[in-house]
């Protein structure tokens, strides 16, 4: 009886848009010589094919906060500010789903301070930290089977720390349903 007081929501994004594509509108190479007799369609669709294009972007209520105030992982697992992002593409009758999480770095860290970019630290050891890394990646691995981890840490400055603690766990862990990249964008900047 209490639904009516209750407002659903979702902390997050969601867009779907049609798009039609249009194979007309080819270049002249691509065009048939005079004496090829022009395809017949069987389908609308194989013309002008729509597709329904759908992102769902949601956000963890779990270690929700501020950047730079809320980091790193939680007693539970749960990491800050973790989103879950779902591109859903319908063309043909066939839907086709990737989906993409993000969030900090499972360990425990922080960055202390008000001023821009404060210097990350680790705030707990690395045995104290195996438990809780351990917990967030068998619920990721229960959600999605298997996971791509691309570390985007600055490999070199000041956040190495960081990066360096996250590798050991992923060792440590050893998992095959995991596999781990490191990607420093700041070196391709």
């Amino acid at each position: 009886e209490v639904d009516f007081w209750i407002i659903p929501i979702i902390q997050g994004f969601v867009q779907i848009e049609e798009l039609v594509v249009n194979y007309n509108e080819s270049s002249d190479d691509d065009k048939s010589s005079p004496e090829t007799p022009p395809q017949e369609s069987s389908c609308v669709d194989d013309i002008h094919p729509t597709f329904l294009v759908a992102l769902i972007s949601r956000r963890s209520r779990h270690r929700a906060g501020m950047r730079y105030k809320r980091r790193g992982v939680d007693k539970n697992g749960n990491v800050a500010n973790y989103v879950e992002t779902e591109q859903l593409i319908h063309v043909h009758n066939h839907t086709l789903s990737y989906i993409q999480t993000r969030g900090s770095v499972p360990v425990f860290w922080s960055q202390v301070g008000y001023r821009y970019n404060p210097r990350p630290r680790l705030d707990k050891s690395e045995n104290e930290t195996v438990s809780c890394f351990r917990a967030h990646f068998e619920e990721q691995l229960k959600n999605y089977k298997k996971q791509v981890i691309i570390n985007l840490v600055d490999q070199t400055g000041r956040e190495k720390i960081i990066g360096d603690a996250y590798l050991k766990q992923v060792l440590l862990y050893n998992n095959a349903n995991l596999t781990y990249v490191s990607f420093d964008f700041h070196e391709h900047w």
